[in-house]
């Protein structure tokens, strides 16, 4: 098993290579790596194309879910996305947050920074930022932020758990977060949670449904809810490559599989200092 700085490194470097690729390119990949594979992985992402604020040179497709269409985002709020890639969600939560709202875009990796921080340039931005940094440990202010939002980034997190408390950390009182990402649902064979490519990008790494939730409640945060939730359809040719006839059957069956879910939480207004909430 990987240490959690092997994981680390592992999707800096892919990411890296991702952010040197086009659209089309990570699209028909292996969760953008080796584009070889002939996988289409466009069934994890949807499609951003028809809102406002979307940049086709920011869009990656390597999403699953649109967290901004669930977020609550006013004008003047202060926006963090977290993993925010080439920019794409930051430049979606601009056009609700507005000329008086701030947007702020943490990353990894420095070359999806340098990407987004030309995206930004290009649209003209001057309220959107990027920073690099680690989810696990934010190089941003507490109290600072009033909505959170991330795409499909949180389950490469080795540490999901310090990933909430940090966002609780940041978010103002009353402040909340609306993530999608990817989940489990029962137990997935060996073959599949443990395959490397698929870890950079798209199912391993990530947590059964109920871990996920019960983590959000543990770290304070309150009026949990699934804003929206999706089977990933994965096609026979995929599922071949990892599990049996009797093991396609019973996942087609609803025994286990692959969900995209957008998750909402809000932190207490009371929040006081020093409480497991701050």
């Amino acid at each position: 098993m990987k240490t959690a700085e092997e994981i680390k490194t592992s999707v800096r470097e892919k990411y890296s290579q991702i952010a040197l690729q086009t659209k089309e390119e990570n699209a028909g990949s292996c969760c953008g790596i080796d584009s070889n594979c002939g996988v289409d992985y466009t069934i994890f992402s949807e499609d951003y194309t028809e809102l406002e604020g979307y940049s086709a040179d920011a869009d990656l497709s390597l999403g699953c879910g649109l967290p901004t269409e669930f977020a609550q985002i006013k004008s003047g709020d202060t926006v963090l996305d977290l993993g925010s890639g080439a920019g794409n969600d930051c430049f979606v939560a601009r056009a609700i947050a507005g000329e008086t709202g701030k947007v702020l875009g943490l990353d990894f990796t420095e070359m999806m920074i340098t990407k987004a921080r030309e995206n930004a340039e290009k649209l003209g931005f001057n309220n959107v930022e990027f920073r690099q940094g680690d989810i696990e440990n934010m190089p941003i202010g507490g109290n600072t932020i009033d909505v959170v939002v991330s795409n499909c980034v949180l389950n490469l997190v080795p540490n999901k758990r310090k990933a909430f408390l940090e966002t609780m950390r940041v978010l103002k009182p009353g402040g909340h977060f609306s993530v999608s990402d990817v989940v489990l649902k029962g137990e997935l064979p060996e073959g599949l949670k443990n395959d490397a490519e698929m870890y950079a990008g798209c199912v391993s790494g990530a947590i059964q449904r109920s871990d996920y939730i019960n983590i959000i409640r543990e770290t304070g945060f309150d009026a949990i809810a699934i804003q929206k939730e999706r089977p990933v359809i994965l096609p026979d040719e995929i599922l071949k490559n990892y599990l049996s006839d009797q093991e396609i059957q019973q996942y087609k069956g609803g025994e286990f599989g692959i969900y995209s879910v957008t998750v909402y939480g809000k932190k207490p207004s009371n929040c006081a200092p020093g409480s497991v909430c701050c």
